[in-house]
């Protein structure tokens, strides 16, 4: 070290100094490259965060729009089809009651009254009226024609009525004989240039023939109506007088397409349309002239059910059975969203289009609006950290300046007492471990907590280092004594499977997982004689090394009592009798106990406030059985407890267990549950024991995953393969 002046150079006050500068120079090389560096982050972050938030937008926005086309196109289609619908439903009552009447009218023409008829009266246009047309070559002054005439005029009133009552254009009723009454609004139609009547043979007619031949209420294709030269659809109906087959009649009314033709075409918006398909699957009103759904004639048209289109054929077949929900397919290279609502009372289909690409339209533009936002917050956010950089700059130079000026105060007023302290600190030796607290080192300052925080700790740690010696070896002695007692315990169960090879009668394979290092849950089983297996499932209250110690004594009764040739309920009132004697620390067990007659398959049981067991016949499922509960042991001195006889087939299964496997509890503080239990056993109805206990802990673990294990988990399966060792089929 050199002195000059009152600066020692090489002493610890210049390397305080130094050390400060160097951290000072460190922090701020430092401070910019992190910031540096974090810009560069932060615009990466920001130039991906947007890119994410824009591919957000649009998946975002797809699916809404996806939503509310599927909203909108529902809604409009079923109701578009519901209306059309209830207008061929109106047609069809129309025509039946009409044809109801006539039948009535024919069936007595005697007692009805020739009523008032006319001819075609120009005069009447505009209105409805009735009028009566000739066949070529019929004699209108036949008698029996004339008769005739009166009869059907009786229907004039009617027909009218029900097409004013259903703003309907027209209605009419054609005999064999080459009569027709028809009633319209367009009665000038019906007359010459000379004023004549015009002949009119309705047998000629497509709907006559078609009623005729089909003999029920018919619908015909789309026509184009003779008078008017509007498209129409005519509903007919041949009149048959009861138990005869002779055709009296056809009752007919037209319904005019004017209105759903100009829905059609009024449906072709900004990506969509309307299409109407008719009971043979051809399109009969589309707004498409030159496409796949061109309207032709019926000996050109193609069934959209045969469509090469497989999607478009599927979604016409579905739709001619019911309402399809809306669905997505490519027309001609085009993605479209389709749905179709059938009009049940023609047979037709409504389909509805919207182009998918129009669809997007609001996700690409909000897209775009996004992106330019972007671009001016990028350049305003650019702006602004090259001010703050500036004064950030600034205000660095001028904190390192105060920075080295109070590193030269602070140096010298820290070397002296700090050269103190560690001189002592250096004599501590292993003899001397302990730094105390002199006057020397009380400044009045940090360096005074400092010693007193180093005598502190010095003697704390002094203490410390015996408490561990100690506690070490304490903790290693019980968990040496722990580890034994899990192998006892572990040793003291049944664990060598499988356990009777020499018996093809029946399998039995169990298994315990204690909660902590020893559990008080226990099973056992082995033979009292050739014929006599004794099963044992039971449950001590309380855990770890108590209810261990609570769990062995239980099980050296009740085996002792069990081999004694006792019955079930006199093995269980013994235990009973001898745990309640000294129970001082009052525990208890519930205990599940049963004796199979290997030969016979007969199997006395009793539980003791046990849970229920689950049982599952050879062609069944697994069932919880349950059987009759009595009160646990070692609970209550005198106890009398009641067995029950279960008779076990060839095949069948029964699967005993603890509490710890319905109240398994997952982070939610929800129960696995019995439910969940049997449904594991009978996810493989083919499985072995083992293998059942197998499915029902991963069942567990499936359900609880990282929970603590609360309780022990004691799970036991026996099979009953019957006296020879063989399953029923």
């Amino acid at each position: 070290m050199k002195k000059f002046k009152n600066l020692v150079i090489g002493g610890i006050e210049t390397k305080v100094f130094n050390l400060i500068l160097i951290s000072i120079l460190l922090v701020t090389v430092a401070g910019i490259l992190i910031t540096n560096y974090q810009n560069g982050v932060l615009a990466d972050l920001t130039a991906e965060t947007g890119t994410r938030q824009r591919e957000a937008i649009g998946t975002i926005t797809d699916s809404v729009m996806e939503q509310v086309i599927d909203q909108n196109m529902e809604k409009i289609i079923v109701m578009e089809a519901q209306i059309a619908d209830e207008m061929f439903r109106n047609l069809r009552n129309r025509v039946q009651l009409m044809g109801e009447y006539a039948a009535s009218l024919f069936s007595d023409p005697g007692k009805v009254n020739p009523a008032f008829y006319t001819g075609p009266n120009a005069g009447q246009d505009g209105h409805l009226a009735a009028k009566m047309l000739l066949a070529s070559g019929v004699d209108g002054s036949d008698p029996a024609l004339v008769k005739r005439m009166g009869l059907l005029a009786n229907m004039s009133e009617l027909i009218i009525s029900l097409c004013a009552s259903d703003d309907s254009d027209n209605a009419y009723i054609a005999v064999p004989e080459g009569v027709t009454l028809m009633v319209d609004t367009v009665s000038s139609d019906w007359l010459a240039e000379d004023g004549t009547p015009v002949r009119y043979d309705a047998q000629d007619r497509y709907w006559f023939k078609q009623a005729a031949a089909a003999g029920k209420v018919v619908f015909s294709d789309v026509e184009l109506d003779k008078p008017t030269g509007k498209l129409c659809v005519t509903c007919a109906m041949p009149v048959y007088l009861e138990d005869d087959d002779t055709l009296r009649a056809v009752v007919a009314s037209d319904i005019f397409l004017n209105q759903m033709q100009e829905t059609v075409f009024s449906s072709v918006s900004k990506g969509g349309y309307l299409i109407i398909v008719n009971q043979d699957g051809h399109v009969i009103l589309s707004p498409d002239e030159n496409g796949a759904f061109e309207v032709r004639s019926s000996a050109e048209a193609v069934d959209l059910r045969q469509y090469e289109n497989q999607d478009l054929a599927a979604l016409v077949t579905d739709a001619m059975k019911g309402k399809t929900g809306v669905r997505k397919l490519s027309i001609q290279g085009n993605d479209y969203f389709a749905t179709g609502y059938p009009m049940k009372s023609v047979g037709w289909t409504l389909i509805a289009f919207f182009d998918a690409a129009v669809a997007g339209e609001p996700s690409r533009m909000l897209q775009d609006s996004y992106k330019q936002i972007e671009t001016e917050a990028t350049l305003s956010y650019r702006e602004q950290k090259g001010r703050t950089t500036t004064f950030a700059t600034i205000l660095l130079i001028g904190l390192e300046l105060l920075m080295l000026t109070a590193a030269l105060i602070l140096g010298k007023k820290i070397v002296k007492p700090l050269n103190r302290i560690t001189k002592r600190i250096a004599e501590l030796s292993e003899g001397d471990m302990e730094f105390k607290m002199e006057d020397s080192f009380r400044t009045g300052d940090e360096i005074e907590v400092l010693a007193q925080s180093f005598a502190d700790i010095s003697h704390k740690t002094v203490q410390y280092v015996g408490e561990v010696q100690r506690v070490t070896a304490e903790k290693e002695r019980i968990g040496t004594e722990l580890h034994m007692a899990n192998q006892i315990q572990a040793s003291m169960l049944p664990h060598v499977f499988p356990p009777f090879p020499d018996r093809p009668e029946l399998d039995i394979y169990a298994s315990m997982d204690p909660a902590k290092e020893v559990g008080g849950d226990f099973y056992d089983f082995f033979m009292i004689d050739d014929d006599h297996l004794c099963l044992v499932m039971a449950d001590v209250s309380g855990k770890s090394v108590p209810a261990a110690l609570f769990m062995m004594i239980s099980k050296v009764i009740l085996q002792s009592c069990a081999m004694l040739g006792q019955s079930v309920s006199e093995i269980l009132n013994r235990t009973n009798e001898a745990l309640c004697s000294n129970n001082q620390v009052e525990m208890f067990v519930t205990v599940w106990l049963g004796i199979l007659e290997i030969s016979t398959g007969k199997m006395t049981a009793a539980n003791a406030g046990h849970e229920y067991p689950a049982i599952k016949r050879a062609d069944g499922d697994f069932e919880i059985f349950r059987d009759k509960h009595g009160f646990v042991v070692g609970g209550m001195p005198q106890m009398k407890y009641k067995e029950y006889e279960l008779q076990l087939n060839p095949g069948d299964k029964l699967f005993v267990y603890t509490d710890g496997v319905p109240e398994a509890t997952n982070a939610d503080n929800e129960l696995f549950g019995t439910d969940r239990m049997i449904e594991a056993l009978n996810s493989d109805h083919s499985a072995d024991c083992q293998q059942l206990l197998l499915n029902v802990r991963r069942a567990v673990d499936g359900f609880v995953k990282d929970a603590e294990q609360f309780d022990d988990l004691t799970m036991m399966c026996l099979e009953y393969k019957g006296a020879k060792g063989e399953k029923r089929k």
